[in-house]
């Protein structure tokens, strides 16, 4: 049985980066808000972190062919292509964070997740909290911890059941909609829990 051959540009149809309305923003003036940073704000929103500039320059060169490409060739028809490189990045690069969500997805539907249904808790901070998180980042990576311990507690007392364990799924999240620091958790939580026997 003979396949036939797609031409690939049916496919794959490479972005434009550079005319998006963030990249541009980005590549005229984030030179000049590093700068200023220290100064202006530092004291609200804390020292200045290398993952910022490592993050926007990363994504400034995210898709351009001049950065690098992969060659791409049809064994059976002999088109070619160029593929540009990205920067598979998370939150700054819409394109990519995109991608990643998809496969995250994927990867916990099918790898992660038992076949149970699941729902989705959000926990927030209050404001006078947030400040500590701020200046701490690594206090992010303990208040999921936190959360997890809350939610195995709250299973526990509502089945009575102290071996209770729920299946949990935490991404953080450090902004709200107003793109202000806003730092919360989305959970995705089993609509119950497992129980685990141990042998004597």
């Amino acid at each position: 049985m003979a396949v036939a051959c797609l031409q690939p540009l049916t496919l794959y149809r490479p972005r434009d980066p550079q005319a998006s309305d963030l990249w541009r923003l980005l590549d005229q003036h984030f030179d000049a808000f590093q700068q200023v940073y220290d100064e202006r704000f530092a004291a609200r929103y804390g020292f200045w972190r290398p993952v910022v500039e490592r993050s926007v320059t990363a994504f400034l060169k995210c898709g351009d062919l001049h950065e690098g490409f992969a060659r791409v060739r049809c064994p059976d028809c002999h088109h070619e292509m160029f593929v540009a490189f990205s920067c598979k990045q998370r939150c700054t690069c819409p394109s990519c964070h995109q991608k990643n969500v998809q496969t995250t997805a994927a990867f916990l539907t099918a790898r992660v997740l038992a076949l149970v249904p699941h729902r989705h808790y959000v926990l927030a901070l209050p404001k006078m909290l947030r400040p500590y998180f701020r200046f701490d980042r690594k206090l992010l990576g303990k208040l999921s911890q936190c959360a997890y311990e809350s939610l195995k507690e709250f299973f526990q007392t509502t089945l009575n059941r102290k071996e209770a364990m729920p299946e949990v799924v935490i991404s953080v999240q450090t902004f709200g909609d107003l793109v202000n620091f806003h730092p919360h958790l989305h959970c995705l939580v089993t609509n119950g829990a497992f129980t685990l026997y141990m042998s004597s």
